[in-house]
């Protein structure tokens, strides 16, 4: 391998894909023959290379150079640090990419802007596409319509060396999160990925300084991240309503959500307030309104219950200000409201368990509010969370199902892919009982496999793949059903219908 070709072809990548421009070409060159330590420069001739869509081979190829030259160490995390900084060498600034959104957007329209930037993101390698491409992703057809199921494949296991060097670290409270405005250009650390080639967008959002970045691991369509430019705790309340409909305002083709403000019922990042968005349509967008109801004084607000597995509200206005006032209204009853019937309970001393996930998007000129009632509450025999998946289900899921799952899209642990193959082995023999039960891996699914067998007919090696698949789907709908706090039951509705009778009163 000769180590300038690669370099050139990669200069010749950021020409081809608007990253950096003629002047540019020779500052990025020097940058980067810098941080490989060569002291000279060879014109090699590349008009036999195929300039690649993504940059990925020809840092992987850069990467391994520098492996055999002891310039960096041979594992997963220093090649990522490594590979980010020389992208950061051909990544244009900030000034130029907001400008260019600016321009774009003011000249064809917002969605191409959006798509621009998305693209961008994808160019500079802050998206990984080809760690992207390796998850499982698939539908699955339910009582509540077709689910999405992606099994995550695209985050590497970490080296074992690496691990033990993190736990040498000192503490570092710079930037003091993932989502924090300080990462843009960050450089990174061991247990901190580096930031040179990424560049986010500034918004205003009910006067505040708010910024759009896109997920590095992307679990669906221009996978977005709206993020507060202060580091402070997620809060659902009204500040949260108007955002998010202030911002469906200015990105009409996005939906926007945020996880709830709660622990076991929240995500993973409580820490730093932001929101989630995107330019797909989820499951329960598609799914119906099974049951219209009118909340007093709002009257001419279209609402209704959604026909999910969860307990959604689902409220629709051209009025944005009428919209927040009635989304405040069912938050703040629900904040206090108790059901003993049903283990419904707004507080455990001075903690409180009651919250929603919201989620936001366009309808023509209207508004629409999905509001997702939870409750975080544990007992002796959940806990892990009473509106959380149950055990029998933990085989598939058992982490928190956060605002992409409610959504329904299960985004299930990458041990899945191999225990399915598994599975899908044992499952055409005869004395597959005993083959689950005798392998550590997969012993988990045994009361589920027999479930199955129960249900079809015939399993054969041809059928067994789209069988199971199907029956993830058909787990992941339980998985929703546990999360929800009214049961899809005749009680569980009644349930439902007397908290809006509550609000009514109220």
């Amino acid at each position: 391998m000769n180590i300038f070709e690669e370099v050139k072809l990669l200069l010749a990548y950021g020409l081809k894909n608007d990253l950096i421009g003629k002047y540019d070409e020779i500052i990025s060159r020097n940058e980067i023959i810098s941080l490989l330590k060569l002291e000279d420069w060879e014109d090699t001739d590349i008009s036999s290379r195929t300039i690649p869509q993504y940059p990925n081979e020809i840092l992987e190829n850069i990467c391994n150079w520098a492996v055999e030259k002891g310039i960096i160490e041979d594992s997963i995390v220093i090649k990522d640090l490594f590979d980010t900084e020389i992208m950061g060498k051909i990544t244009p600034s900030a000034t130029h990419v907001i400008d260019k959104f600016i321009k774009i957007s003011s000249l064809g329209g917002i969605e191409k802007a959006t798509d621009n930037y998305y693209e961008f993101a994808q160019k500079t390698n802050y998206i990984r596409t080809d760690r992207i491409a390796k998850n499982m992703y698939w539908y699955s057809n339910t009582e509540y319509g077709d689910m999405e199921i992606t099994v995550n494949l695209s985050k590497p296991e970490k080296d074992p060396r690496d691990i033990a060097k993190e736990r040498l670290l000192p503490p570092s409270s710079y930037p003091k999160c993932l989502l924090c405005y300080e990462n843009v250009g960050y450089a990174g650390r061991l247990n901190h990925p580096a930031r040179q080639n990424h560049r986010v967008l500034p918004f205003f959002l009910e006067g505040e300084q708010w910024f759009l970045q896109y997920s590095p691991y992307v679990y669906y369509n221009e996978h977005a991240i709206i993020f507060s430019g202060e580091h402070r705790p997620m809060k659902i309340n009204r500040d949260a309503f108007n955002r998010i409909t202030a911002f469906v305002e200015q990105v009409p083709h996005y939906f926007v959500g945020s996880n709830a403000d709660l622990p076991i019922v929240g995500g993973s990042i409580l820490s730093h307030d932001h929101y989630q968005g995107g330019h797909h349509e989820f499951p329960m967008a598609k799914s119906p309104v099974e049951k219209s109801i009118i909340f007093k004084g709002f009257e001419d607000v279209e609402a209704g219950i959604v026909k999910w597995p969860m307990s959604v509200i689902r409220i629709k206005s051209p009025n944005k200000k009428k919209l927040v006032e009635l989304a405040v209204k069912i938050l703040d009853n629900w904040r206090r409201y108790n059901d003993e019937s049903l283990g419904i309970y707004a507080f455990s001393g001075d903690t409180p368990h009651n919250t929603v996930t919201p989620i936001g998007r366009r309808r023509g000129k209207d508004f629409e509010l999905d509001l997702v009632l939870r409750n975080n509450r544990t007992s002796d025999e959940h806990p892990l969370g009473i509106f959380h998946p149950h055990e029998d289900v933990h085989n598939i899921k058992k982490e928190n199902i956060g605002l992409i799952e409610v959504m329904g899209l299960a985004v299930l642990p990458g041990r899945l892919k191999e225990e399915l193959e598994i599975l899908g082995k044992y499952m055409t023999e005869p004395d597959f009982e005993t083959k689950i039960k005798n392998d550590p891996k997969v012993e988990k699914h045994l009361n589920w496999a027999v479930n199955i067998q129960k249900k079809h007919f015939e399993i054969t090696p041809k059928n067994v793949e789209a069988i199971l698949k199907d029956e993830v789907g058909i787990t992941f709908s339980r998985v929703l059903e546990d999360a929800g706090v009214y049961k899809r039951t005749p009680e569980g509705q009644k349930g439902l219908l007397r908290f809006v009778e509550y609000i009514n009163m109220n």
